[in-house]
């Protein structure tokens, strides 16, 4: 029994060493490989830090205050990186680099819009108080032409009644004329029928001269037969008497008809001098009536005109309110685009830019 003890006692021991000796193993290999697992972390750690900051191009804090920095607007940093061109920081500078670019360009042609849509402002208004004084002179040019339309038209109808009237001395003209004319043909007539008559008083005379001739001769044959022909030469003497008295009368007669005769001339030769003043009265009152009608059709054509002209400056009036219109929404217009330029320009004032980039 004492042995059996012995010999479990000494086996427990035996056991007992070898688990110590296996336990005192398997503890350095623990310990040996925990060492190789830190090792091998702090080696894994350190090449996914060299990793990240290749590929960052630097610290991440320092990556992490350029992307702040550049977010905030400043785009006058300088970046630094020790990565490749493929880097994070690489890119970030690039990016700062179009932004500042961008920016700057956007700044300038803010500058430019706002200077340009400042000019576009003043033109609009030098053209808006233009078109103003242009519709204004346009209204009292309007005016003036319905005055003178008015005008024209009383002209037109004071030419009218002229021509009715110069017409109308034409035609009383004409009918002068023709009894001047027909005067003329009668005091021709006369003249004519004076002559005659002269004429047969000069053979009147004629005969009664004749007959004094006869009586005398029959008287003196009266006295040479005596007593048988005393009562012939008393006959000779009446008739010697009558001849003498129808002579007297057809002097008389003939003085009266001459003097006739001379009247008769003298006033047809007035009456052809009337003829012919009546005639360049009628020919003057002719060219009279055609001058007051062209005045008439000149009157009426610049009566048209003066329609036509109208219409155009009614025409030019509304299309110069319209321009007015026009003017002022493109002046509002401006007056936005000058806003919205000067909100943009205080949009990317924020940007900090260096002076190269400017």
């Amino acid at each position: 029994m004492h042995e059996n003890i012995e010999l479990q006692k000494k086996a427990t021991e035996k056991d007992t060493a070898e688990a110590k000796s296996a336990y005192a193993s398997a503890r350095w290999v623990t310990i040996l490989l925990a060492i190789a697992s830190i090792i091998s972390s702090i080696g894994a750690a350190w090449a996914i830090r060299r990793s990240i900051t290749d590929q960052l191009g630097g610290e991440p804090a320092y990556a992490a205050d350029i992307a702040e920095r550049i977010a905030s607007g400043d785009l006058d940093i300088d970046v630094v990186t020790t990565g490749g061109e493929h880097s994070l920081l690489a890119a970030m500078k690039r990016m700062r680099d179009s932004l500042a670019h961008i920016v700057g360009q956007v700044r300038d042609s803010s500058n430019q819009i706002v200077s340009a849509s400042q000019q576009i402002a003043a033109g609009n208004l030098d053209l808006s108080s233009r078109t103003e004084q242009e519709a204004s002179s346009l209204e009292e040019t309007a005016s003036s032409m319905e005055e003178l339309n008015s005008t024209v038209k009383q002209n037109a109808d004071n030419a009218m009644q002229a021509n009715h009237l110069a017409s109308s001395a034409s035609e009383v003209a004409h009918k002068g004329g023709a009894v001047v004319g027909n005067v003329v043909s009668t005091m021709d007539a006369i003249s004519t029928s004076a002559r005659k008559i002269v004429d047969i008083i000069g053979v009147i005379d004629g005969i009664a001269f004749q007959t004094n001739i006869l009586a005398l001769n029959a008287a003196v044959e009266a006295a040479r037969a005596g007593e048988q022909g005393r009562g012939f030469a008393v006959v000779a003497a009446e008739v010697r008497t009558l001849a003498q008295r129808s002579a007297n009368a057809a002097r008389e007669i003939k003085a009266l008809i001459d003097d006739s005769v001379e009247k008769v001339e003298t006033g047809s030769q007035l009456v052809h001098q009337a003829g012919d003043t009546m005639s360049e009265v009628v020919d003057s009152i002719q060219r009279v009536t055609d001058l007051v009608g062209n005045i008439s059709t000149a009157s009426q054509e610049q009566t048209a005109g003066i329609d036509q002209v109208n219409r155009a400056i009614s025409e030019m009036d509304n299309v110069t309110q319209q321009n007015a219109a026009l003017v002022e929404e493109a002046a509002g217009a401006a007056r936005s685009l000058q806003e919205q330029a000067e909100k943009l320009f205080q949009l990317i004032s924020v940007f900090k830019l260096k002076d190269s980039s400017r």
